[in-house]
């Protein structure tokens, strides 16, 4: 049985290579690099052109703001080479367990936002992070809402029933 593309999770982008022993630079996007990265890990490779294939992890160092890695049967410039622009990925199954009260992204995006007075306010598109606070975008029939990430706006989080109730202070509703 071959995995769905929402079985796996984005955990880095591979920008360039590295030197001419088969390293790649990559940006994490994950909150877990030093797990996801790990030596030895598996993590699976997309190709700009949607080509899948599975890679081992064989060394990892730290680089600036980069990760570089080296995958086991990459060890050429030449290797290398073909990796640049892909993404990787970790199965469902190596996602590290959260404490209770934090959630992933993708289990908020896609979930019915109510006002705490009930009324539907629409669902959540995308999760922004610009700085002191994620900023939920809240899709509507007219204007997105942009909803701070904040105690005193996100009141209940429901993951199983994929609802969010909110408080919405005064001027986030622009009508």
């Amino acid at each position: 049985m071959t995995a769905s593309n929402t079985d796996y999770f984005h955990v880095g982008k591979i920008v360039n290579t590295h030197g001419v022993n088969g390293e790649v630079r990559v940006i994490a996007t994950t909150d877990f690099p030093e797990d996801r990265f790990a030596v030895c890990s598996e993590l699976r490779f997309v190709a700009e052109n949607g080509d899948t294939v599975m890679l081992e992890i064989q060394a990892k160092r730290e680089h600036k703001q980069f990760y570089l890695l080296l995958f086991t049967g990459y060890e050429t410039q030449a290797d290398a080479e073909t990796l640049k622009g892909g993404d990787l990925e970790v199965h469902e199954s190596r996602r590290e367990p959260l404490p209770e009260d934090e959630f992933y992204y993708n289990e908020i995006i896609g979930a019915d936002v109510y006002a705490d007075d009930g009324d539907h306010l629409g669902t959540v598109r995308e999760i922004l992070s610009p700085g002191a606070n994620d900023v939920w975008v809240v899709e509507r029939a007219g204007k997105d809402l942009l909803l701070p990430y904040t105690s005193e706006v996100v009141q209940a989080i429901d993951i199983e029933n994929r609802r969010v109730t909110v408080h919405l202070l005064e001027g986030l509703l622009e009508e």
